[in-house]
């Protein structure tokens, strides 16, 4: 930052200086390295199972315990046909069976009780597995540069936190787990079926095989109706989160009926997919299912003959029955195994999908400018921008230069620009080309954190957020001390307002706000930029729903506050550009003008017709 001006006079709303506050009068310097993304960001474009993969490492210690007692129960299982076939020849050969039945009995026991702990252990980290998902994908959401935020439907990026990164808790179960102790123990229950008898396990696998040339067809079936339906209820998130935003104006508008259908057209759209994708996975079950029962019976057949021709005894086919019984779950898992992978590879196609989204580097946030640091300077040079590449121009060359210290308006027709200059300011967005700079340095040299950090900005339309007043308040200095609070709120004429509060600053204020009226919310506004101490303070409109006793009342305050910090306003009334030290005129993305309120008056046609319609010219 510039070094020219030394420290200022005190702001009279700055708190008392923090140890932990950095001055930021200081140049700085070049951005440092970003940090390494983690592995969940990194895996974006690979295949869906390699981003399971990544959200699985961290619980891999875990997931393989789990997996280890699922082993452990499919082992139990397969111990028991061969119990079964000694118990069977003790009786033909009159022999006790009290060991075969006791040994039965233990298995059982612990199958049940092993198979109990491993099913929560996989439970427990396929939740962990979640969380990571939602932690990792609402972090980079939070960061998404705003030019990604313009291009999405907020209900469709929620429903990718929500609804698709539950759907992981499926495939690392029955998909992940399913497939790697299924696999395992489907090829022991093979091992052991041939063991006792070959023939039997011919006739046993060439029904398997004939089940998997079907199942070849349905599973790409299963991936593609999985995935429109994840779309499906992004679709209808989307369309939810859109008439919630705005109940009220439908409401007066006398629209919800026409909402109401279109809602239930994207609810009745994602229920069509989803019986699309039901339908294929319970297919692919049902096969599944149906090969075992052929087995069996086939099984039974063949191995009928045999007995009956000497080739094997009973106790042999019984064995061997048992085994097509217990070969069922193993195949089932398998088969589900790939049929939820395919649900889930939908729904990591969508977080990938978001992961891919332009985002800003993940970085700590700034520290407040310190009790007395100097304020900011601001110069545009030649900056031409459009919000996408397909719409036109909102800045043509625009160039102004304002010094540090003092209060500079901009005024203009709709659409002029005025607010994107905020926006570039605050860099939301970057220019096409020219240049911003922030005492003498370019934006893009500046970390974004220490940027924003130097910067108060109040919106347009003043957003408050759902929780307390407090809350709200602390936004962007949640170490703000009471005394800074108090002084806050007397100066923004909010103390009236806490004391009639039933809970004072811990009263809740409603969703967006909807519990404060407008003049409030605009004033939780500028209180939230003032007591972040701002170098520069950038007010859009803060004072347009704000009688006119607060009016004025904001008015001294911005005019004190100019004295030591850099004051940027877009304003139309007369009192807030009359008192501006310089009047910016902009009109279809150009600088037309850059003066007083008497020069432009005198030298500016346009300015002179917004000074006469508006009645600013009476001021003189």
């Amino acid at each position: 930052m510039d070094n020219r001006a030394g420290h200022g006079p005190e702001h009279p709303l700055r708190a008392t200086p923090r140890s932990r506050r950095r001055n930021l009068n200081a140049p700085p310097g070049p951005c440092p390295p970003r940090s390494p993304v983690s592995s969940v960001e990194t895996a974006v474009d690979q295949p869906p199972w390699r981003l399971l993969l990544a959200y699985v490492r961290p619980h891999r210690r875990a997931l393989l315990a789990g997996a280890w007692l699922s082993l452990v129960t499919g082992a139990t299982g397969l111990l028991l046909p061969l119990v079964a076939r000694g118990l069977i020849d003790d009786l033909a050969a009159d022999r006790a069976i009290t060991g075969a039945l006791l040994a039965m009995s233990g298995l059982v026991i612990a199958n049940a009780a092993v198979g109990a702990v491993g099913s929560y252990v996989l439970r427990r980290t396929a939740e962990s597995v979640v969380l990571g998902a939602r932690r990792a994908l609402s972090s980079y959401l939070l960061r998404l540069r705003i030019t990604a935020v313009d291009r999405s439907e907020p209900g469709d990026l929620m429903a990718r936190i929500t609804s698709d990164t539950t759907l992981l808790r499926e495939v690392t179960t029955d998909s992940l787990v399913g497939l790697g102790t299924g696999g395992l123990t489907l090829v022991a229950t093979v091992v052991l079926m041939g063991v006792v008898d070959p023939v039997l396990l011919g006739v046993t696998l060439a029904v398997i095989l004939g089940a998997g040339m079907v199942l070849g067809v349905i599973v790409p079936r299963i991936n593609r109706a999985s995935r429109q339906a994840q779309d499906a209820v992004g679709v209808m998130g989307a369309s939810l989160e859109r008439v919630l935003g705005a109940l009220r104006t439908v409401k007066a508008s006398g629209a919800e009926d026409r909402e109401e259908r279109a809602l239930h057209a994207a609810a009745e759209e994602s229920w069509r997919q989803s019986v699309r994708a039901a339908k294929w996975s319970a297919a692919a079950g049902n096969t599944a299912g149906l090969a075992m029962q052929t087995a069996f019976i086939t099984v039974l057949a063949v191995g009928g003959a045999r007995v009956a021709t000497g080739a094997i005894d009973i106790a042999t086919l019984v064995a061997f029955l048992l085994y097509v019984f217990y070969l069922m779950s193993p195949i089932q898992q398998v088969v589900g195994a790939i049929t939820q992978y395919q649900t889930g590879s939908a729904a990591l196609g969508r977080i990938q999908e978001a992961l891919r989204l332009p985002a800003e580097p993940a970085a700590r946030p700034g520290p407040l400018p310190s009790s007395g640091t100097a304020p900011a300077s601001l110069a545009f040079t030649d900056v031409r921008f459009r919000y996408a590449d397909d719409l036109p121009y909102v800045h043509h060359g625009v160039t102004f230069a304002v010094p540090a210290r003092g209060m500079t308006a901009f005024v203009g027709p709709s659409g002029a620009g005025k607010t994107t200059v905020f926006s570039l300011i605050e860099r939301f967005y970057d220019p096409e080309s020219g240049t911003i700079t922030l005492d003498g340095h370019a934006l893009t040299d500046w970390e974004l954190p220490r940027l924003r950090s130097a910067i108060g900005y109040v919106e347009q339309d003043a957003p408050v957020l759902s929780g307390t007043l407090r809350d709200n308040l602390l936004l962007g200095n949640p170490e703000a001390d009471d005394d800074t609070v108090r002084r806050v709120l007397k100066t923004t004429r909010l103390d009236d307002l806490v004391a009639r509060l039933p809970r004072g600053l811990e009263t809740l204020v409603g969703h967006r706000g909807t519990r404060l009226s407008g003049g409030e919310r605009q004033r939780v506004a500028i209180a939230r930029a003032l007591l972040r101490s701002p170098r520069l303070l950038l007010l859009d409109e803060a004072t347009s729903q704000l009688d006119a006793v607060n009016e004025a009342a904001l008015r001294d305050t911005v005019a004190e506050v100019a004295r030591t910090t850099t004051v940027l306003v877009v304003a139309h009334r007369l009192s807030t550009v009359t008192a501006a030290d310089r009047i910016v005129v902009m009109d279809a993305g150009r600088v037309r003008a850059v003066g007083t309120h008497r020069e432009l008056v005198a030298a500016d046609p346009l300015y002179a017709e917004l000074a006469a319609t508006q009645f600013l010219a009476t001021a003189e």
